[in-house]
Order: structure tokens, then C-alpha cells, then sequence
């Protein structure tokens, strides 16, 4: 039987740095180099890999939608040579990419792996030795065909997942959905939670520019400022609401948002909790939001709404079925109650 094939595409981030003068800076040799080095990433355990380093690299700060198509395409490219894919990535926009390359990527029968590190692999006590590794061996050895991430011994769905520490090895949590995997001395995969390979053949839906934004409610709000968040040419907001998405019932502020609507703005509302689902009909204050034109995120994090956006509003859709589709499970990204 032929030896599993991995592709680590590079694309920055702390895991691959080395110290400089100003501090840690992308090397774009670097990674590959260290794992070269390091007699483990050699084992007969692990499977053969294959590492394509990114020009530039890059720091996940200044990632953008052309970026994810960069990386949908360089998967799409190798998709038929390679058995799966890591994307080494910072750790900062992280679940922004999975997130945007879990709709991207349709028809995707093959395990894609988000990871990275606190702590570069350079460095004697670093998480990226283990985080590598483990990757490597979902990938080839209990691979699950979706768009994940992996970091800290839990393997999620990476539309679900959202960072929740800077200083922790366990920075990525899905309060929403369980781990896909848990991983210690044995590797568990829930095979009831994975998703149905889907019929291919694998398509690269790239996304565009749309003018996309976050709003985040706040005691004080008035209906001036939010207006200006929603001004002409904007497609499609974020809002990030109160508890099971709740905001001020105030008349202008109401009207803000209908004309907004009524113009062709997607708004879609998110709780601020970390937990928990939008419910606009539990309350006076989110059913005053729906009449407003504000459709439901349901329980999606942020990062997946403001993807799906991206995704959706880039493709020749009017706005009645972007909305409709809004709250259409497309990936796994949302739960909805029957």
C-alpha cells in the first residue's frame, strides 16, 4: 500500500518564525528546515509530507478574501497529488479562514486541516512540535473530510470554531458544537458528528470584494453612529447584539436598520456571548430587529457569519434568497431547533 502523501501548505504565522532583531519575523525556509531537522517529523509513524511555503508570508493580521483564494486554489491545485492538507496559519485570523474556506470548498472529500502554534517551533517549549504532529496524523490516519482546525488536543468543525485565549495552549474553543476529536493517549474521532462526504468533484467557489462589516451593540448606541456604520455602497453587516439577540428598542435606531434592509444590506445578528443561539422571537426587543429587516445567525460565531457573507453576497444571488440561505445549514455551521 502507498505511503500516505501530506500537504503542508505554509502560510505564515508564529509557528514558523525565528527570532530576529525586532523581535519574531517570518523566514520562509525556516519551518520547513526545523522539521527537517527534527527526527520525528522523519518517523515511519507519520506519513511523508510535502511543505509549499507561501510568498509572501504572512501574519494572519493582515489576511484578506484574497488570501482564502489563495489558499482554496493552491489546495485545488495539488487536491489529486496528496492524500490531505495542513494549512499552517497564525493563529489570529485562524478561524476566519477556515471558516471562509469551509464554504469555499465544495464537494470536498479529503481532510483539510487548519493549525499553528503560541510558541514557534524554534523555541525548546513550544506547542508546535504537538500540534504538527497530531495533525499529520488525523490527516492520514483518522481523516474526517471537512475544513477543520486543530490546536490544544481537540480537533473542531472550523466553522465553529473561535480563539478565546492569546496566551493559552488551548486557544481555540466551539461553544456552540462538540470537538470533532479529542485527542490524549488514543485519538477519538466522533464519526457521528462528521459530515457525509459530498458529491464531487471538487469546486472552488472563490469569493469576491463585497463591502462587508462588523457592528457591535452597545449601551448608547444612537441611531447617527449606526448609521454611518451602514452607509451606501455597504452589501452586508454583522451585529453583534445583546444575550439571544436583543438591542435598543428605539424607534430611529429601528429605522436605521429598515432602510438599511430595504436597500439591500444583509444584516445578521449574532449574540455577543461566546455560547449560546440568536432566538429574535423570544423578545420584544429582537422581534422589533426581524421587523426591521435583521435576519437570524442563529448560533454561528462571528468569524462564520462574516465568512458566509462573503461567500454568499459573491455569488449571483439576489438579496431575498442571501437572507434565506443565511440561516440554511450549508456546512455544519449553525444549529437550527425543528
Amino acid at each position: 500500500m502507498a505511503r500516505t502523501t501530506i500537504c503542508i501548505l505554509h502560510t505564515g504565522g508564529t509557528i514558523g518564525m525565528r527570532r530576529g532583531p525586532r523581535g519574531y519575523e517570518p523566514d520562509p525556509g525556516f519551518l520547513s528546515a526545523r522539521m527537517g531537522e527534527m527526527p520525528e517529523f522523519s518517523s515511519a509513524a507519520l506519513p511523508a509530507w510535502k511543505l509549499h511555503a507561501f510568498d509572501p508570508l504572512l501574519d494572519s493580521s493582515n489576511m484578506t478574501a484574497a488570501d482564502w483564494r489563495a489558499i482554496g486554489n493552491a489546495i485545488v491545485e495539488r487536491y489529486d497529488d496528496f492524500d490531505g492538507f495542513i494549512v499552517v496559519h497564525g493563529t489570529d485570523t485562524m478561524a476566519y479562514s477556515a471558516s471562509a474556506l469551509s464554504f469555499m470548498l465544495e464537494g470536498l472529500a479529503k481532510p483539510v486541516v487548519f493549525t499553528g502554534s503560541q510558541i514557534p517551533l524554534a523555541e525548546v517549549r513550544s506547542d508546535a512540535r504537538e500540534n504538527l504532529i497530531t495533525s499529520l496524523q488525523l490527516v492520514a490516519d483518522h481523516p474526517v473530510p471537512e475544513v477543520c482546525l486543530y490546536f490544544g488536543d481537540r480537533l473542531f468543525r472550523g466553522n465553529r470554531a473561535t480563539k478565546v485565549t492569546s496566551k493559552g495552549y488551548r486557544a481555540f474553543d466551539s461553544p456552540n458544537f462538540p470537538p470533532l476529536g479529542r485527542i490524549g493517549v488514543d485519538i477519538t474521532i466522533d464519526r457521528d458528528l462528521v459530515r457525509p462526504v459530498p458529491p464531487g468533484p471538487l469546486r472552488l467557489t472563490e469569493v469576491g470584494q463585497p463591502e462587508v462589516t462588523d457592528i457591535r451593540v452597545f449601551p448608547g448606541i444612537t441611531a447617527s453612529m449606526l448609521a454611518r456604520f451602514l452607509e451606501h455602497p455597504l452589501d452586508g453587516a454583522v451585529l453583534h447584539t445583546y444575550g439571544a439577540g436583543n438591542a435598543p428598542e428605539h424607534p430611529e435606531l429601528l429605522a436605521v436598520l429598515r432602510e438599511a434592509s430595504e436597500r439591500g444590506v444583509v444584516i445578521v445578528n449574532c449574540t455577543q456571548c461566546l455560547a449560546g443561539s440568536v432566538d429574535m422571537q423570544g423578545y420584544a426587543t429582537g422581534s422589533g430587529l426581524a421587523e426591521a429587516g435583521v435576519v437570524s445567525g442563529f448560533d454561528m460565531t462571528p468569524e462564520a457569519a462574516l465568512t458566509k457573507l462573503f461567500f454568499l453576497l459573491s455569488q449571483n444571488l439576489d438579496r431575498t434568497e442571501v437572507r434565506r440561505l443565511i440561516g440554511v445549514d450549508l456546512r455544519g455551521e449553525l444549529t437550527r431547533k425543528a
